[in-house]
């Protein structure tokens, strides 16, 4: 599967073969480190003074790189297919040759950084429900009103354990129910069949 790159990452990355190849995997080095510690501006002036290039524009390389890098990584993509998509941008072949090193060296990394990075989502453990009825109260006696309570507990993460408690009325859980299935069926078209198959 090859990576498509928007014209503006094309344009980030437009920047890298007017620089040194070490300067090329300088910028790797540091995109990585970016994934891993946080962006650090002081960086960015030193590589912009160093190179004679304006902030931006080593900003924008080297965020570029890093998009290129950490994309590749999360949809896992081949040597090969790393090596065509890279020649789409029309770099020499020793600079592809740089960045295809560049993420073979770098993958795990980026992989397990992105792992850390992910939120953990809670999933779902058990539901109980209960439905109360009010028949009838001091000031109006023939009246109906129907309310379910749900407590839903939630596993987050290994061991740690949430109970939500969710209150509504019929009509509301009804629709509810509508739009989940909606969603559900949703699921089973051409469309996003595709963008499954992609993700995988």
């Amino acid at each position: 599967m090859l990576l498509v790159l928007s014209e503006e990452y094309k344009e980030h990355l437009a920047f890298l073969p007017q620089v040194d190849p070490a300067v090329v995997f300088e910028f790797g080095r540091i995109a990585v480190e970016f994934l891993k510690r946080g962006i650090n501006s002081k960086v960015y002036d030193g590589a912009a003074r160093k190179l004679g290039f304006p902030i931006t524009t080593v900003q924008h390389g080297v965020e570029g790189l890093m998009f290129l890098l950490t994309e590749s990584s999360k949809l896992m993509i081949t040597d090969i297919d790393f090596k065509d998509s890279v020649m789409v941008l029309g770099f020499s072949t020793a600079l592809n040759e740089i960045l295809l090193q560049l993420y073979v060296e770098n993958q795990t990394t980026i992989r397990s950084t992105l792992t850390q990075l992910a939120p953990s989502l809670p999933s779902y453990h058990n539901l109980e429900w209960r439905l109360d009825v009010q028949l009838g109260s001091r000031s109006m006696r023939h009246q109906v009103v129907p309310v379910v309570t749900m407590l839903l507990n939630l596993t987050m993460g290994t061991s740690e354990n949430r109970r939500c408690c969710l209150q509504t009325n019929p009509s509301t859980l009804l629709h509810l129910i509508a739009v989940l299935e909606a969603a559900l069926a949703s699921m089973k078209n051409n469309h996003a069949r595709r963008i499954l198959r992609n993700i995988k």
